[in-house]
Formats: structure tokens, C-alpha cells, sequence
């Protein structure tokens, strides 16, 4: 029997400056902290400057510890970097997962080809909180193109989604997670309908980064918003009053601590003094970009 859950807030991704880069974050913010595990969406829609090498353009060397950043590409491209040697380009359609263990520096930006397949830049960077257990794992980096992606389709063709991590009807998404997540995306043309069916446990949101969408039984989603659900139900069906583009984020809660300074995510104080200790020492290594 298929139950649909409620929305419990409807959340505005906030225009913001992150380093002269132009973002929207719709959590956290004062109405959501956190929707466990996630930590924080930021979604970017950049045009690429043609005046910057784009070498020096992006986000230049910096360091995580304790969760994974994840970029989930929708136009354009990423050339990722880190201090583990990893050097790796994924374009529109794929994502790069990233688990920042003990301590990683990397860097994100745009590939060389960039003003050649259109000079924008689309990206949702999503960070996923990492167990305590895990935490101090040695870090590991997942690139996954769109053309290994796999996809569930509607018999009417009209939603696409992609399934990057976790489960939908069946279909396994490719990338290894720290804790039980699903992370989709997905396209609905006009008329288009879904039901997501999901583990009563998990928390759940969605993002829609253009379109409108109305949550069956509950109401509309606009465009640069998040609903965040209830867990009240076996899942949700979305139909696609535009074509939109939608963001699906669900998790097992992992109901522990956060402390959580810049770019470290730990469980206590303590932890996060020894973050910042551990990278002025340079125990995360060095990133020099070629």
C-alpha cells in the first residue's frame, strides 16, 4: 500500500557569496539545520569566466575531514584534484563522491574544455555526514559518469531518474556509501509522474533546481526550493506541473553529534581542534596543481 508522506517545511535556497562564487543554500538556514544525514546543499549556476584561466577559476586547494562532499554535475564539467593523487574530470550527468575520511585537500574546477561544451558550470554540492566509526577511515574519491549512471524511466517516458547511490525499484546506484543513503536525480517533462518509494525510517527531501512540482496530497514545490518530508508515509509522488528538474536526497538518520567548524565535520570539540591541528601539520597532505 502506497502512502504518501507530508511535507513537513518548505525551505527558499537563499542566494549567497561563497568566496566571489554566487551559490544558493536552502539548508542549512534558521528554519533547518541539518536534515540527517545531509549537512548542507549548495547549488551553483555559473557562468564560467572567459577572462580567468581556468586553472586559477573555481575553488582553488582546500581541506575536509569527517564527511563526504559530493557534486552532483547537471551542465558543464568538474576537474577534480586532491592530495591522494587523484586527477579526474566528470561533465554533465555524472558526480563525484568524494568521503574526506581523515583528511583530504582538493580542489574543484572548471575542465580546460569548458567554454567549448557552453562555459556554464550547474552543480548541486551536497555534504553527507560520515558515522563517527568512519570518520578517520582513509579517504576515498568515486567518479561516475553519466553513461554508467543507470536510469529508471516511466513507461510514458516523461521522468527520468537517475540512481547515483542507494535504491529505487529495484536498481542499485554504483557509488559505496558510509551509512544507508539514496541520492537521485531527475527529469520530469510536463505532466510527468513518480512515486518514490522509500524506507520508512529515512529521512527524506526533495530539490527542485527548476520547474514546479506538486507533492501529491500536499502542494506545489517551486523552482530553488526544498521540501523536507514527514515520516509519515511509505514515500511520495511527485508530477511535474513543467518540465522540472529535481534533486532526491533520503538517509538513514545516524542520531549523533555534530561539531562541526569551515571544512570539518567530527563529533565533539575535541575532534575539531585536532582537524585543524592535524591540517596545519599537514597530515592531509598537499595539493600542488599542475
Amino acid at each position: 500500500m502506497k502512502a504518501n508522506r507530508t511535507i513537513k517545511s518548505i525551505l527558499y535556497a537563499t542566494p549567497m557569496d561563497m568566496g566571489g562564487m554566487p551559490i544558493r543554500q536552502p539548508f542549512p538556514s534558521q528554519k533547518a539545520e541539518r536534515i540527517d544525514p545531509f549537512l548542507l546543499l549548495h547549488h551553483a549556476d555559473i557562468k564560467v569566466p572567459t577572462h580567468v584561466a581556468t586553472k586559477h577559476a573555481g575553488v582553488g586547494p582546500h581541506p575536509h575531514r569527517g564527511f563526504s562532499p559530493v557534486s552532483f554535475i547537471f551542465k558543464g564539467g568538474v576537474h577534480h584534484r586532491d592530495s591522494r593523487g587523484n586527477d579526474n574530470v566528470v561533465y554533465a550527468g555524472g558526480t563525484q563522491w568524494m568521503n574526506a575520511g581523515m583528511g583530504v585537500i582538493h580542489s574543484e574546477r572548471p575542465p580546460v574544455d569548458i567554454h567549448e561544451i557552453g562555459g556554464r558550470q550547474e552543480l548541486i554540492q551536497l555534504w553527507v555526514n560520515t558515522p563517527a566509526k568512519h570518520k578517520m577511515d582513509k579517504p576515498t574519491y568515486q567518479p561516475l559518469t553519466a553513461e554508467d549512471t543507470p536510469v529508471v524511466k516511466t513507461e510514458d517516458a516523461r521522468v527520468s531518474v537517475n540512481i547515483i547511490a542507494g535504491e529505487l525499484n529495484g536498481v542499485k546506484g554504483p557509488i559505496h556509501t558510509l551509512s544507508d543513503v539514496n541520492t537521485f536525480t531527475a527529469t520530469f517533462s510536463k505532466g510527468g509522474k513518480f512515486f518514490f518509494e522509500i524506507p520508512a525510517t529515512h529521512n527524506a527531501f526533495i530539490y527542485v533546481l527548476q520547474g514546479k512540482i506538486n507533492v501529491t496530497g500536499d502542494g506545489e514545490v517551486e523552482g530553488k526550493y526544498v521540501a523536507v518530508f514527514n515520516n509519515d508515509g511509505t514515500g511520495f509522488e511527485l508530477e511535474a506541473t513543467e518540465d522540472s528538474v529535481v534533486f532526491i536526497g533520503t538517509g538513514e538518520p545516524l542520531n549523533e553529534p555534530v561539531a562541526s567548524h569551515g571544512p570539518f565535520v567530527m563529533n565533539n570539540q575535541t575532534e575539531l581542534m585536532e582537524a585543524f591541528r592535524d591540517y596545519q601539520l599537514g597530515k592531509m597532505g598537499v595539493l600542488i596543481e599542475e
